[in-house]
């Protein structure tokens, strides 16, 4: 593994601010370069950045290394996820009723939300859904195939997600465009196209979309007390652990959650793979040449190379020495995982796109603690399952352009990605 640089000869670092929207505007490879040099330097202080009508917070810690956040990720007693974990500033309270999630919360109260939500995700759950997932990627590319190039993250990569996480709830079809678009404006970052120009507008818009998701949940929450199915919905409504059950705002934040990690996230993945597979065709015909035998490592890489969750935030309960690093209670901690999956320290040429990577402990899921990511399994078995339909009905599928990136320090997304066969 590559070593860590002298005292006397750390790269240059003065020109990094992870807190400037332009800087989030740069490739992808100029970003990772910044955050190499990043990492041969204890974790960086930056000012928070603007955001408009709310007031400017303290600043931030950024911890890039993987060993700083794989240690905080372990930490959840010093590394709380209260009062966010998915904005720099605190989330005004009107904001915190509809994305309040349990993403946002710690122990004990952490333990309950899960303990409840997590039986819609138990390995019967998920095999229950395995005939549906490949039944919907079938469909996908059937339609692929009468539409022609297009692009592939509106016509493939969007669909599957969606369409799952939306009867796994029992969301009619009707308003399965509904979700899509809350879900788009609630990760848009700073990306105009979504949120408008101005800090006020955008704050209006992502109010709008969370109270749209949480409206939509509490009616079919209501039809599903009175008359329940066997959707994950009426399981969450009608559950009752150790005499806990889930409130109306509890589970409105919960399918935001849902909706948005489940559906954003798992796209991002998948787009960011014909990417990958489009600009690295030896590791496309490695994989294609035994599919089933190289695809959990692929996807695992998929994963770890484009990080399509860029960070979250931590607030310290206590003052805590991190890997020598001190830091005290009240500071706020941003674990940047898409720096944590390109350590050197860690990974052999970690910009290398290798889908025989052994070992490849990446953080693309979240840390190892209780936050680790719910929906992973559901997540790797939607990628699997899309490629594998691909490989078999398009094997030459491929970029056909340069993607349209989302304006996001939170998201590593692809609006659009034109794509040829």
């Amino acid at each position: 593994m590559a070593q860590s640089p002298s005292a006397g000869t750390l790269p240059d670092i003065s020109g990094i601010d992870l807190s400037d929207n332009e800087f989030w505007k740069l490739p992808l490879e100029h970003r990772h370069a910044a955050f190499a040099r990043l990492r041969s330097h204890p974790p960086q202080f930056y000012a928070e950045p603007d955001m408009g009508p709310l007031p400017p917070g303290p600043g931030y810690h950024a911890l890039v290394t993987h060993a700083d956040v794989a240690e905080a990720s372990r930490e959840p007693g010093a590394f709380a996820s209260e009062p966010s974990a998915v904005s720099i500033p605190d989330m005004p309270a009107d904001f915190a009723e509809y994305f309040g999630s349990m993403i946002n919360l710690d122990d004990p109260r952490h333990a309950r939300l899960r303990r409840i939500v997590s039986r819609g995700f138990t390995p019967r759950m998920l095999a229950r859904l395995q005939e549906d997932v490949e039944r919907h990627a079938a469909r996908i590319v059937d339609d692929l195939l009468a539409t022609g190039p297009c692009d592939f993250v509106s016509q493939v990569a969007a669909r599957l997600p969606l369409v799952v996480i939306c009867e796994m709830m029992g969301i009619p079809e009707d308003r399965h465009r509904e979700v899509l678009e809350s879900s788009n404006v609630v990760l848009a970052g700073n990306d105009p196209e979504y949120l408008g120009s101005d800090p006020g507008t955008a704050m209006a818009r992502l109010l709008e979309a969370g109270e749209g998701l949480s409206r939509l949940l509490a009616e079919l929450a209501a039809q599903r007390r009175a008359e329940p199915t066997s959707d994950l919905t009426s399981a969450l409504v009608n559950a009752n652990v150790d005499g806990e059950a889930l409130t109306d705002q509890e589970l409105g934040s919960f399918f935001t959650l849902l909706a948005v990690a489940g559906n954003e996230t798992t796209r991002n993945a998948i787009s960011h793979g014909l990417r990958l597979i489009t600009e690295h065709p030896e590791q496309r015909g490695l994989w294609w040449s035994d599919f089933d035998a190289h695809a959990p490592g692929a996807v695992e890489e998929i994963v770890r190379h484009a990080s399509p969750v860029v960070w979250m935030r931590r607030t310290l309960t206590r003052d805590y020495e991190l890997n020598g690093y001190r830091l005290s209670a009240g500071d706020k901690a941003l674990l940047f995982y898409a720096s944590a999956n390109r350590d050197a320290a860690v990974f052999d040429d970690p910009d290398a796109f290798d889908i025989t990577r052994k070992p490849n402990p990446h953080l693309g899921f979240g840390g190892p603690g209780p936050h680790f990511c719910l929906g992973a399994h559901l997540a790797r078995r939607e990628v699997t399952v899309m490629f594998r339909e691909l490989h078999r009905r398009v094997p030459g599928i491929r970029a056909a352009a340069r993607p349209k990136r989302l304006a996001s320090s939170f998201v590593n997304g692809i609006k659009s990605l034109p794509c040829a066969f």
